[in-house]
C-alpha cells in the first residue's frame, strides 16, 4: 500500500495560508485523482504574536514560534513543512537545522521557477521587512538571478496596503491600480518578471493585471508541496 506524504502548513497570516491550503486541495486532483489531495495539518499562532517580534527585529523569537508551530503539526503526523509567509522565512533560515521535519523554502521554490522560465532580473514585492531583508538574496544568487525592489516611498506604501488591507481580506481597486503602477516602474528599470512575494498579493494582482510576467509565491509553494508529497512512501 502507498500513500502521499502528509503536509504540515505552518501558517502566519490567514489570507495567505488559506490560499495555500485551497491550492493544495484544488490542484491536488491533477496528481491524485478527483477530489483527492494529501493529508494536511495546519497550525498558526496569531499574526499579532509574530508582529511583536518582527517589528522589534527579534528574528530568533520569530523562529521559536515557527518551531513550536512546526512541532504541533509534526505531532499530528506531518512529514514535511511549508510556511505560506515570505517575511518570516528570515527566521526559517535560522531554525531549519533544528526543525522536526524538512521545510520547503518559498524563496528557493520561486528561484527555481524563475530559472526554469529563464528570467534574469526579478522585481520583488512584499512587506517592507521582506523587500529590505535577506530572504531572496541567497536563493536568487545561487541561480545567478538579479533582483530589484521598489523605491523607499513605494516600499512603505506597499507595506501599508499589505497590513492595513490585504491581511484583513480587503482587496481594493485603488490598491490594485497602485500595484500595477509599481510593476510598470520595475519593468522600466529592467525587470523581466515580478515576484508576488507577500502571500496575499496574488489575491489582489493576477497575471492579467500585470505588465510583467508574475511568479505567485503562494501557489508556487503549494505546488512544490504537492510535488514533494507525491513522492510516495510504502506503508
Amino acid at each position: 500500500m502507498t500513500k502521499s506524504q502528509h503536509i504540515g502548513i505552518v501558517a502566519v497570516s490567514g489570507e495567505g495560508a488559506a490560499l495555500c491550503y485551497r491550492t493544495i486541495c484544488v490542484e491536488g486532483a491533477a496528481l491524485f485523482g478527483a477530489h483527492d489531495h494529501p493529508e494536511i495539518t495546519m497550525h498558526t499562532y496569531s499574526l499579532a504574536e509574530y508582529m511583536r517580534h518582527i517589528e522589534n527585529n527579534r528574528w530568533d523569537e520569530v523562529g521559536q514560534l515557527l518551531l513550536l508551530s512546526a512541532t504541533k503539526v509534526v505531532n499530528s503526523g506531518a512529514e514535511m513543512l511549508v510556511c505560506p509567509d515570505n517575511t518570516v522565512h528570515q527566521a526559517i533560515d535560522l531554525i531549519r537545522p533544528q526543525s522536526p521535519a524538512p521545510w520547503l523554502h518559498i524563496a528557493e521554490e520561486v528561484a527555481a521557477v524563475a530559472a526554469k522560465r529563464n528570467f534574469h532580473r526579478l522585481g520583488i514585492l512584499g512587506t517592507r521587512y521582506l523587500m529590505e531583508g535577506p530572504v531572496y538574496t541567497r536563493a536568487l544568487a545561487e541561480r545567478a538571478i538579479a533582483y530589484d525592489t521598489p523605491d523607499s516611498a513605494d516600499r512603505e506604501r506597499i507595506n501599508a496596503v499589505i497590513f492595513d488591507e490585504l491581511v484583513r481580506g480587503e482587496f481594493k481597486g485603488t490598491s490594485r491600480r497602485y500595484f500595477q503602477d509599481v510593476i510598470e516602474k520595475l519593468a522600466d528599470r529592467g525587470c523581466d518578471a515580478v515576484v508576488l512575494g507577500c502571500t496575499e498579493i496574488p489575491l489582489l494582482i493576477a497575471q492579467t493585471d500585470s505588465a510583467l510576467p508574475v511568479i505567485d509565491s503562494t501557489r508556487t509553494l503549494a505546488r512544490a508541496a504537492l510535488r514533494e508529497a507525491a513522492v510516495r512512501t510504502i506503508v
